[in-house]
């Protein structure tokens, strides 16, 4: 039988963040018996930091670019029309609000069936919140199919007049095995990366955006450092605000014991130095590095936004607090700190979760499931037909 041809569709600036490790590393997993996909990257050509080649490069996958002049090329439209046509695509898979848009073109104009996973609306700009993302929730009303990555994001679609028939939940996976904590390097690793035996190191990674509220963790840390010395606050990520951020911890006096280090790759690497992962955001999808702090046996604290509580059952694979509630931060925070024996246990609850319902491998299969099921609609075969004649 002839696999089902999948082309999973994405425009991003820069180096990129949780959806693609979801989408590349889901490509490298998907069975290509059953599937045969191709990841294709919409690259600004004024984007002089995009990294997604580079991570392409490192995994099988059938990667390719369309190459943009500016935001809105309309050259990408019969660029993409030619690539749908020259693969013999039956199924377009969007990630994002560009995608969405192009995707339900070809629905409508070349009968392609198309899909989108949410991977939720985290812009700041006045554009993207005024105009962009409330498009999007219109033109995902068309799709035959939705996956949202959070129950929120589901209800948020439904709210907005989408089939509830046509959504289905699959919360964000992780390859275990990637992720994995030695205990036996923590020390070495530790020194490598400056830090000392008795240093405690709150660590937390992601873009350094506004819904990120990073100056709230700092804010949090200012208050925890005053009662223990040896505290360190680590902040992996870059963003538009890392400037203003640094300007923070200054103004606070917390230069010597704050690092902002921009965007990293060993992310594996410096969990072994966290003694506990912080996420403090006011918005989330289903967050990946949330899921990389469970997998790496670090005790989370986190904010129950987007889908964090339905990685996190709080108390057993962490703590779970209100968003924008410094007090209550502060406290799980402390909570950890102050009683390791029972943060430990959390973190291994937390470990056999990403092992099991969390993986990488069960996230694949609930993907796979939606396109068989659009496969078998008879929507492909319409498809393939009028392409072959």
């Amino acid at each position: 039988m002839t696999p089902v041809r999948v082309l999973e569709l994405r425009s991003v600036w820069g180096t990129g963040g949780g959806p693609e490790k979801t989408i590349l590393l889901g490509a490298a997993r998907t069975d290509p018996a059953q599937f045969d996909v191709t990841v294709c990257y919409l690259r600004d050509a004024r984007d002089k930091v995009f990294g997604i080649d580079a991570w392409a490069a490192k995994l099988p996958v059938n990667y390719v670019e369309l190459i943009e002049r500016h935001s809105f090329d309309p050259a990408i439209w019969p660029a993409l029309r030619r690539l749908v046509r020259e693969r013999r695509i039956d199924i377009v898979h969007a990630h994002d609000y560009k995608t969405n848009l192009l995707a339900a073109m070809l629905l409508k104009w070349d009968r392609v069936p198309a899909m989108s996973t949410v991977h939720g609306w985290t812009g700041n700009s006045r554009r993207e919140r005024l105009a962009y993302y409330p498009l999007d929730k219109q033109i995902l009303r068309v799709f035959p199919r939705v996956v949202a990555v959070s129950e929120d994001i589901r209800q948020e679609l439904i709210r907005k007049g989408a089939r509830p028939a046509s959504i289905r939940t699959v919360l964000n996976g992780i390859d275990e095995h990637a992720f994995t904590r030695d205990r036996s390097r923590e020390s070495s690793i530790r020194s490598v990366l400056g830090f000392a035996a008795d240093d405690v190191v709150i660590g937390s990674v992601g873009r350094l955006e506004p819904q990120k509220r990073f100056d709230l963790l700092i804010d949090t840390f200012a208050m925890l450092s005053r009662v223990h010395q040896r505290l360190r606050l680590v902040i992996v990520g870059d963003g538009s605000l890392r400037q203003a951020l640094q300007q923070h911890v200054e103004r606070l006096g917390l230069e010597s014991t704050c690092r902002i280090l921009g965007h990293r790759t060993d992310i594996v690497e410096l969990h072994h130095v966290f003694d506990v992962f912080v996420q403090s955001s006011d918005y989330e999808g289903t967050p990946n590095a949330v899921l990389e702090a469970m997998a790496l046996e670090t005790p989370v604290v986190a904010t129950d936004v987007g889908g964090t509580a339905q990685l996190v059952q709080t108390g057993v694979d962490g703590l779970i607090v209100p968003p924008s509630d410094l007090g209550a931060l502060t406290g799980a925070i402390e909570a950890v700190l102050g009683n390791p024996t029972a943060a430990a246990a959390r973190s291994a609850s937390a470990r056999r979760r990403v092992q099991t319902d969390l993986s990488f491998g069960a996230r694949m299969a609930a993907v796979e499931r939606v396109y068989a099921e659009l496969a078998g609609s008879g929507q492909v075969h319409a498809t393939r037909a009028a392409v072959e004649t």
